[in-house]
């Protein structure tokens, strides 16, 4: 594949500034401020939009922000504020609107519907065949639903036509799922040569920061993290990243301090499911039930916004709920897609209900690519073990 290729050549690319999909916006300071930026932006679109109400373009950017807010702030309100948006941008302009089109697929691809964003990605290129951004939504949908070689080719795609921290860190994931830790982390570290904002160089140390985790480079990990948060002090996920760290030192209540203030800043799922497993590692199991009712009535609120997790519903009702719902829960998304990463949640959804013979093809499945995350590898041996 020429990603191969382009990842040789990475010394002499020209790399450009761009605005990222699905990864930190690179004109704040640093994400703390993000969302204040994100409102401001917001309120100066909306002035606009009351004095030009037929400007498609500034309708698509109001959309394409408030898909932004939702994301750094796990307000899930703000999606349907971005559909209102993006739909009265292809009603000023119902034809060839590709920027509307990029923001419905990314908004689609946000709330889990990876059908909807692939089909609006194919729109949005039939309109925009040489724009990044496209690709990028492009390729975000087809990792999820299970089709490598067109997220590959979208991802290629993407490098291109503009080799920057977007298309260099979609290639980094590409190398991870596939196993090549080597190419993963070289391409992490062309984006980050690329980089030209603190938000890009906190999410690219992050990033780096995670892959030597998943390693099991535990202090070249807290390396990255600490370089991150010199640009970006406030970034909640380098925090995390810290947080983390600690515990795996041992460090419990300095990791427990770590996480309850990351998910006071940043109540993510998935920050609010690590400090929830760790309180119930230290006995608090009454906090730990706390975070686990939030990350409850995150996944109705998403839900009443017309998303949809099952996924991520699955692995925690697998540990930590009911295991006929986490079984139902994953079946109900390998009906919609059948990826590595939802192989993986059936695999454990019917390990946990005691059928590990009718689990091992779908852990199969889960490590086909080359992936060899902690988590996954560990379901695995669980499932061989169990069916022996």
């Amino acid at each position: 594949m020429k990603i191969f290729l382009t990842l040789l050549a990475g010394a002499a690319i020209v790399v450009v500034a761009v605005v990222l999909t699905q990864t930190p916006t690179p004109q704040a300071a640093t994400p703390a401020a993000r969302p204040n930026r994100l409102q401001d932006n917001v309120s100066a679109l909306q002035d606009r939009l009351r004095r030009v109400p037929g400007d498609s373009a500034g309708w698509a950017q109001l959309g394409a922000s408030y898909v932004e807010l939702a994301r750094v702030t796990a307000d899930s309100t703000y999606y349907g504020k971005a559909q209102g948006a993006l739909e009265r941008s292809l009603s000023v302009k119902p034809d060839g609107n590709g920027p509307a089109m990029i923001g419905m697929g990314a908004l689609a691809n946000a709330r889990h519907d990876f059908t909807t964003a692939k089909d609006w990605a194919l729109k949005a290129k039939a309109v925009l065949p040489s724009t990044a951004e496209v690709y990028g939504v492009l390729a975000d949908a087809l990792t999820q639903l299970g089709d490598d070689a067109g997220a590959a080719d979208a991802v290629q795609r993407m490098l291109d036509l503009r080799p920057n921290v977007a298309a260099f860190t979609r290639a980094s994931y590409h190398f991870e799922l596939h196993g090549q830790d080597a190419g993963a982390k070289d391409t992490m570290e062309l984006a980050l040569r690329s980089a030209t904002s603190p938000d890009e160089i906190a999410f690219c140390r992050y990033y780096l920061g995670e892959l030597a985790f998943n390693a099991g480079n535990v202090d070249s990990a807290a390396d990255e993290y600490d370089q991150g948060l010199t640009a970006s002090p406030q970034d909640p996920a380098l925090h995390q990243g810290k947080a983390k760290v600690a515990a795996a030192h041992g460090q419990i209540d300095a990791a427990l301090d770590g996480y309850r203030e990351v998910v006071a800043r940043a109540p993510l799922p998935q920050y609010l499911l690590e400090y929830a497993e760790l309180l119930r590692k230290a006995g608090k199991d009454a906090e730990a039930d706390q975070q686990f009712a939030l990350i409850a009535q995150q996944q109705r609120l998403l839900e009443a916004q017309g998303a949809t997790d099952d996924l991520s519903a699955s692995l925690i009702a697998a540990d930590h709920g009911d295991k006929a719902e986490a079984l139902r829960r994953a079946q109900a998304e390998w009906s919609r897609r059948q990826s590595v990463f939802v192989a993986d949640a059936m695999a454990w959804a019917l390990h946990v209900n005691g059928r590990d013979a009718e689990a091992l093809p779908y852990a199969d499945k889960a490590v086909s690519l080359g992936w060899h995350n902690p988590t996954v590898v560990r379901h695995r041996a669980a499932i061989l073990a169990g069916a022996r």
